[in-house]
């Protein structure tokens, strides 16, 4: 099979779409992609002058816009490694993140800039800013500040002319080369960097362009946090190779926002997360059909077909009214969403993936795949079930190919956890594969919770630092109507020695709880404890049954 270049696929675009509209933020500033190729060679000709390598890696801390994508592009188009931190992340985290990476530079958004101590990231050369690659910060009696005045300078001096298609040069990067390293979780004892080779971003992207097609200049909303591979690769990479126009959501989007943007920029594809998918159904749609009337009308054979024709169109429009699909991944999809929006015919479909596969594992065209099905294994991955009968009988989805990551950074027993002696890796996710391939999801034996926007919460994380609160025994992060919701059974062997009054204990627990979210960021903030009056059943190996708990109020 071809393997072609993912360098490549940034570079070709640039030549061959130059005076196309690449990369916008949305209600800001528009770059073409001459435009961006002039500044990944601004910021080539930086990292030469800071002395940065191939193979050196740069963190890049801050929300989507323009600037973030440049930065990106001419990290890995310069052959060094991109190391992408979520804006929300913690400062702890965040100073975590670029010290156990070995990043040698870091790009702050200015507003995140203020919530850092550079102090706690010794080994950086310098911090250069998201809005205008300008140092930031620099250490006592070092010259970073000088070499990237001049290196800005240098460039202006030699394109003082202009700046044009033939100038636009890169040197050939390897898709052996490590391109990213793409960080689960930032909290010390949870630390999982991907690391992914250009190869498996190239397999991602060109699996795209061969079976969900974009032209040069059609538009695209890029919403999801690019800090995520799956935000990352489908609203962004593959776009991009495409030469079409991505329009950045630069704020945290809120439902107005996000409607407002695909209404006005009209995209072709659309990449989400269940959760908007179905607030929208929730909100708009069901309300309607619990009418009696809408009840009665939709149950006849000849009346129901206009009905929900009209439905269709209502909540395509939501979307701009263009799109040739929706791609919906990251979490499951309702059930109930999923069946009624294959009723109406709506144009869908369901992928499934992960970090670990850069990110995707399956998917289908809506018109191809299957209801309650994620698709069908990608052709640049093998799939097998642990499982005697995988039709049929669940197991463990564990995939080998292209697609999956080379392990995790400086973390070789988490990696030899994942990824077996014959190259398999184990997904934790449970499900089984028809006789026609498609893939179905049946649970997940991970605890990935997905946040509002698409963030990976690992519950663990919080539970830990809920455990350490006084007179907390154990703890249980459940999600519950888009919030976090913290399950305690609490410690009364500490709650009589102290002498603490039962009726005292819920003020005691939330002033705990807003301590414990004093030190996390708001998509992992817990909403409210809830007191549960028996210890967690657990598994042999001690570990908590979480299947067996949800919110019941």
């Amino acid at each position: 099979m071809l393997k072609e270049n993912f360098v490549e696929y940034i570079t070709n675009s640039i030549s061959e779409n130059w005076d196309l509209p690449a990369l916008s933020d949305y209600k800001g500033k528009d770059y073409t992609f001459a435009e961006t190729g002039e500044k990944i060679i601004k910021l080539h000709t930086i990292f030469k002058e800071l002395g940065i390598e191939r193979g050196d890696k740069i963190s890049l801390l801050g929300r989507n816009s323009a600037h973030w994508a440049v930065i990106y592009l001419a990290t890995v188009s310069y052959g060094a490694v991109i190391v992408p931190i979520l804006p929300d992340f913690h400062s702890n985290d965040v100073h975590h993140i670029v010290n156990h990476s070995d990043s040698k530079l870091l790009f702050a958004g200015e507003m995140v800039w203020d919530n850092i101590d550079e102090t706690c990231m010794k080994e950086l050369l310098g911090i250069l800013s998201v809005e205008g690659f300008n140092a930031l910060y620099s250490k006592p009696e070092s010259n970073f500040e000088e070499v990237v005045k001049n290196a800005h300078d240098t460039f202006n001096k030699k394109y003082e002319n202009g700046f044009n298609k033939e100038d636009f040069k890169v040197e050939p990067v390897s898709n052996d080369d490590i391109g990213i390293i793409n960080y689960t979780s930032g909290t010390t004892g949870f630390s999982k960097g991907v690391i992914l080779k250009n190869n498996a971003l190239a397999a991602n992207i060109r699996f795209a362009r061969n079976n969900l097609p974009l032209g040069a200049g059609e538009k695209v909303v890029s919403m999801l946090p690019l800090a995520h591979t799956y935000g990352c690769a489908f609203e962004f990479l593959w776009p991009f190779s495409m030469g079409c126009h991505i329009n950045f959501l630069t704020r945290t989007p809120s439902p107005k926002i996000i409607v407002q943007a695909f209404q006005s920029v009209k995209p072709s594809v659309v990449v989400t997360v269940p959760l908007i998918i179905e607030k929208i159904y929730k909100k708009q749609i069901k309300p309607a059909l619990d009418k009696r009337l809408l009840k009665i009308l939709t149950s006849l054979p000849l009346i129901h077909k206009p009905i929900y024709k009209k439905i269709n169109k209502k909540l395509s429009d939501v979307f701009g009214g263009q799109f040739r699909e929706i791609i919906i991944g990251g979490a499951p999809l309702s059930e109930e969403v999923d069946i009624f929006l294959k009723k109406i015919n709506f144009k869908y479909t369901i992928g499934y993936g992960m970090t670990e596969c850069g990110p995707l594992i399956s998917y289908s065209n809506w018109d191809k795949t299957k209801l309650r099905s994620a698709g069908s294994v990608v052709d640049t991955l093998e799939i097998k079930i642990d499982s005697k009968d995988p039709v049929n009988e669940s197991g463990e989805i564990m995939v080998r190919g292209e697609n999956v990551m080379e392990g995790y950074y400086k973390n070789p027993e988490a990696t030899a956890q994942s990824i077996d002696k014959e190259g398999w890796l184990h997904t934790g996710d449970l499900g089984v594969v028809d006789e026609d391939g498609f893939v179905f999801i049946n649970g997940r034996s991970k605890s990935l919770i997905l946040g509002p926007s698409g963030e990976n919460i690992y519950p663990e994380e919080i539970e830990a630092k809920i455990n350490s609160l006084p007179f907390v025994m154990e703890s249980l992060v459940l999600p519950d109507d888009n919030k976090l919701v913290g399950l305690i059974y609490p410690d009364y062997e500490a709650i009589d020695k102290d002498g603490l009054r039962l009726k005292d204990l819920p003020d005691h627990l939330e002033a705990g709880r807003k301590e414990v979210n004093e030190s996390l960021p708001k998509y992992k903030q817990i909403s409210r404890f809830k007191l549960y009056p028996n210890e967690f059943e657990k598994t042999p190996k001690k570990s908590i049954k979480r299947f067996l708990y949800e919110i019941d109020d």
